[in-house]
Formats: C-alpha cells, structure tokens, sequence
C-alpha cells in the first residue's frame, strides 16, 4: 500500500487527506455531493476511503473522471451548464470557469435590459423575491439613490 498523502491535488485543488473520498472531492468548486458520489463510482473506487490513501494511479483516474465527466458515463442531467448559451451543448464547469461563465450570463443579460439584468447592478433581488421588509439597502454604505445616479452618468 503506498504511503499516505496529507494533501493530495486533483483537478488544481489541494485536498486533504484524512478525509473520506466523497468530502474531500465536495472542495473542488463545482463538485458537490451527487457530483462527487458519482465521480467516485466511476473511477470504481469506493467513497469511504481516506483521500490520503489513494495511489498515483486512482488520483490520476479520479483527475481524469472530474475533467472529463461526460466520457465516463456520468448523466447530462447532472451537469451544472445545460444547454449552453454560446454552444448549445452540455458541460459540467469546474473551478473558476464557474465565476466566468456567471459573470458573462449577468453581462448579457444587463446588454438585453433584461428584467434581472437591470436588478443585477443596483444589488436587488432577481427571483421575485419580496423586498418590502427584508433585502434593506441601508444596512449596507451605500443608498439607492446614489447607486442609480451612479448608473445613468
């Protein structure tokens, strides 16, 4: 058996090793607990193990089945990007594409004058949420007022 890792890296992300498989794979952004339990059945290696005891060999395999999730046999319907908007295909996005991909939904929408693109840059709610008394704007420093004379100059 080889010698255990306290740090083991897979997919550019330092995980620690005295953790069962299945929470350590949840600290990768964009893997979560359906994701990982998946990602561990696919590489065929069981989810109770410590991370710190696997061999090269199965962190290469799980590196392999969390970069490629969709060449192991892992659903579409668990991806976290269907039906992309550029594309049109199914991708599973991981680590800071997930902050890109994000950041570039919200510029679209503000481009269209979308009703969530308007909300987005005055920090109000977008899924229809009531703001009568809670989401109050002066509990932060800054006040609407100020905010939308910001955005028309």
């Amino acid at each position: 058996m080889a010698e255990f890792k306290h740090i083991i890296r897979i997919a550019n992300t330092d995980l620690v090793g005295e953790k069962k498989l299945i929470i350590a794979l949840q600290k990768i952004r964009g893997v979560g607990y359906n994701m990982a339990n998946a990602i561990c059945r696919a590489a065929a290696i069981p989810k109770e193990r410590r991370a710190g005891d696997l061999s090269d060999a199965e962190e290469a395999r799980i590196g392999d089945v969390v970069l490629h999730l969709e060449k192991h046999g892992i659903p579409t319907w668990m991806f976290n990007r269907r039906k992309d908007y550029e594309t049109g295909e199914e991708r599973h996005l991981l680590l800071a594409d997930i902050a890109y991909a994000t950041e570039q939904d919200k510029r679209r929408e503000s481009r269209m004058k979308s009703y969530k693109g308007v909300r987005y840059p005055l920090n109000l709610t977008v899924r229809g949420q009531r703001t009568k008394s809670n989401f109050r704007l002066n509990k932060g420093k800054i006040t609407l007022k100020k905010k939308i004379t910001v955005i028309r100059k």
